[in-house]
């Protein structure tokens, strides 16, 4: 089969497609026969090596990736032989291996997927779809919400703005560039705004009038975290779960003093790792079933970038340099 390897710790052309054997199911396990893999932007720094909420790979070379949707063509030994055939979406969790035709996981992560939902859309909800209901566990939207959704056009982005809008909320989307904006502006935000301008605030605060934000879902941080955050009235909530704007690989978490909140009468915090798993009831499953089941209503609809599985680095440098919308997929 082929696959997608990096030998070497560092840039995005480290990944190579090469041609390697097919992987053996062990015991309990299913071997999955990819149609998509998903690509997260946590990818791009365990490839140059860096620690992160997976661990660096232990030894190289590695196939990195761990999201895969396919079908499964072979079993490991005392595995339900139900599931030869079925077309199956899955997490691997601590164990990479998606970038690749073939992918080996454990039978008790795969889902079934239904006729009607495409393995790359399936895909985008295992991982980002089931982030994104994690995130929303820690807020509750109805008609008198007021929304700031920065990277709107992103994986996460584009389902938190479907998910507020169907809440009855007012939704703010923000985006880099004209055609991110008008993705985001389909996408069903009321007002969607170029951040890349100064006087975006501005833009936002005409919009409002005298009503104020009451949640800011915040991943990129920076001068844009905190100019969203900026735009919270008294009760809001500012729910971190990124600092892209400041870097990936070095920057940190846009935060406040304890001071600051109370003069602002806010709320602000990380709601990843485990604290959102906490609240899902200690299994990130559940979130995954969730996830899936909207996509499948048509509840959530995911944005997919697609790539070719050979142009793997390709992906990587668009992710790091902004250059996509929606959920990265690499199709073999």
């Amino acid at each position: 089969m082929h696959a997608v390897r990096l030998h070497a710790f560092g840039p995005a052309e480290n990944l190579t497609l090469e041609e390697v054997a097919d992987p053996v199911p062990g015991p309990g396990q299913v071997r999955v026969a990819v149609a998509a893999a998903g690509v997260h932007l946590l990818d791009t720094a365990l490839r140059e090596g860096l620690p992160g909420p997976f661990p660096a790979p232990a030894e190289l070379p590695t196939v990195p990736g761990r999201e895969v949707a396919g079908t499964v063509d072979a079993l490991g030994e005392g595995t339900d032989p139900s599931w030869l055939g079925k077309r199956v979406v899955a997490h691997l969790g601590m164990n990479p291996g998606g970038y690749a035709e073939r992918a080996v996981t454990d039978a008790a992560r795969l889902h079934e997927l239904p006729d009607h939902l495409g393995e790359a859309e399936a895909v985008a909800m295992i991982g980002t779809g089931r982030t994104t209901l994690g995130i929303l566990q820690f807020t509750s939207l109805g008609p008198e919400s007021v929304a700031i959704v920065p990277a709107a056009a992103g994986g996460i982005g584009t389902l938190l703005v479907q998910y507020a809008k169907n809440a009855g909320a007012t939704v703010v989307g923000l985006a880099g560039g004209p055609a991110k904006v008008a993705r985001v502006r389909a996408n069903g935000a009321d007002l969607a705004v170029d951040y890349t301008r100064p006087d975006w605030p501005d833009e936002v605060r005409a919009f409002l009038g005298d009503r104020a934000a009451t949640v800011v879902f915040d991943s990129v941080g920076g001068a844009t975290g905190r100019a969203a955050v900026d735009l919270l009235g008294r009760g809001g909530q500012h729910l971190v779960f990124g600092w892209s704007s400041t870097g990936l690989h070095d920057g940190e978490a846009l935060t406040f003093t304890g001071a600051e909140l109370a003069e602002r009468g806010i709320t602000s915090g990380s709601v990843l790792g485990p604290v959102m798993i906490q609240k899902a009831g200690g299994d990130v499953r559940n979130l995954e079933l969730a996830a899936l089941a909207a996509a499948s209503d048509g509840t959530l609809r995911p944005a997919v970038h697609r790539f070719p599985l050979a142009e793997a680095a390709k992906a990587h440098r668009a992710l790091e340099t902004r250059g996509t919308m929606g959920k990265v997929v690499l199709v073999p």
